[in-house]
């Protein structure tokens, strides 16, 4: 369709003006699908390749369904493993949104502009794989009724749990919403009516440090498990996410900006960068905080930071796991603390993508599994993924990664003007 430059409407920044577009929204639908679709050889390859791995994915589900969970490594005595890893660590991904929002929107850098949209379906993104990672964890869909509000027991506002569901529904309902509104004016040539959807971006600022906080309480908040009852894991929970997140963001902004027409600017990625570096090397100094009070005067309490570090009694599981994470949080926090490294992309890339993997095994199995090992009577019971969970987990990914394409694909479309409403239906 024809594109035409985004006007302003005294009449569609009047609500009492407002009327519902079925037409148009019917047709946005449709020009989505359509473009949801379409594209080259290398994007359906990919499509394709994002289907595979998720019916590989919901194969190993059905087993799960079946069997129980008695096909993953977990037990009774680590009930927490590769999926609340992975939520835990996804957490943080989505409220890393909050670096674009934050400059675009309070402080009106317009170099954060183009991006912030992208951000924010790379939080729905996530925010869907961490509930995937809930519903598969609990052992099914069906078991989630248990804390669905005036139907199970909700235990609100005294659980942490019932305040992590709170926090993470509200926060993808903000991120669907407030893009597919702003979205939905550009597709009929309308600009969006600040009043609408700046207060609801401020909010989003708020729901994502609460996001992650949330979640580290619900660690923290266990006092029976020390490896995670102490003070940095708020804190260190937001340094990490505020690594992980945006180091993904620079990846795939880069990627969106040689596929397409809708271009980032270098400016962009450098500030991001820079958030990134201060991030990462918040992470190492706390890092190095908590193995001093572990290990300077050791407690029974350092029983399973000794067995994450070191191993114990025997038993060493996570031992390589844990120091090779860490190795490659201070090889790319140090690459990144170099001006002229962080200003080419090669060695930029390199680190994005050494912190990203770095932090996704220290956030998640390092911080989770010790926490149960050793047991609360001092007995070792080791738990190492399944290869039903490797493949549950590899298609939750895939999953995340296919909606991810989707959301930008039909995004960039909008914002170049390549998708537009037919003069009949607006």
């Amino acid at each position: 369709m024809a594109t035409q430059p985004l006007t302003n409407d005294p009449g569609y920044a009047n609500p009492s003006r407002w009327r519902i577009p079925y037409a148009a929204l019917r047709e946005f639908f449709f020009d989505a699908l359509d473009e949801a679709t379409h594209g080259s050889r290398t994007y359906h390859i990919w499509m394709a390749s994002l289907t595979f791995l998720m019916c590989c994915g919901a194969y190993a589900y059905t087993t799960q369904l079946v069997q129980g969970l008695s096909v993953t490594g977990m037990h009774d005595h680590v009930s927490w493993g590769l999926y609340i890893s992975n939520f835990t660590f996804l957490v943080g991904v989505a409220a890393a949104a909050v670096v674009l929002v934050l400059p675009t929107y309070v402080l009106h850098d317009v170099a954060f502009k183009k991006a912030v949209l992208i951000g924010e379906a790379m939080a729905v993104a996530a925010v869907v794989m961490a509930i995937g990672f809930v519903v598969v964890d609990v052992g099914g869909p069906a078991r989630l009724w248990h804390v669905t509000p005036m139907i199970g027991v909700f235990n609100w506002p005294q659980s942490m749990l019932a305040w992590d569901i709170v926090v993470l529904n509200v926060y993808l309902v903000i991120n669907i919403s407030v893009p597919f509104y702003i979205l939905f004016s550009h597709y009929r040539d309308r600009e969006p009516n600040p009043r609408f959807y700046v207060p609801a971006m401020l909010m989003s600022i708020l729901w994502a440090v609460s996001l992650h906080l949330v979640t580290a309480f619900l660690f923290a908040g266990l006092a029976a498990r020390p490896h995670w009852n102490n003070a940095l894991m708020g804190p260190r929970f937001l340094a990490t996410a505020f690594t992980a997140g945006p180091a993904l963001m620079i990846l795939v902004l880069q990627v969106i900006s040689r596929q397409t027409d809708y271009k980032i600017r270098p400016e962009t990625i450098q500030k991001m960068a820079l958030v990134v570096t201060v991030a990462a090397q918040i992470t190492v100094v706390m890092t190095i905080s908590e193995m001093f009070k572990e290990f300077y005067f050791p407690t029974h309490h350092s029983m399973s930071s000794q067995y994450l570090f070191f191993g114990l009694h025997g038993h060493h599981a996570l031992r390589a796991w844990i120091w090779t994470a860490i190795a490659i949080i201070v090889v790319a926090t140090a690459i990144l603390s170099v001006h002229k490294l962080r200003r080419n992309s090669w060695t930029l890339n390199a680190a994005c993508v050494l912190l990203f993997l770095g932090i996704l095994i220290e956030k998640g199995l390092g911080t989770v599994v010790p926490g149960f090992i050793p047991e609360n009577w001092g007995k070792i019971h080791e738990y190492v993924p399944t290869g039903t969970e490797l493949m549950v987990t590899t298609g939750i990914w895939a999953g995340g990664a296919f909606l991810f394409t989707i959301l930008a694909k039909v995004g960039v479309a909008v914002e170049l003007g390549e998708l537009r409403v037919s003069p009949e239906n607006d």
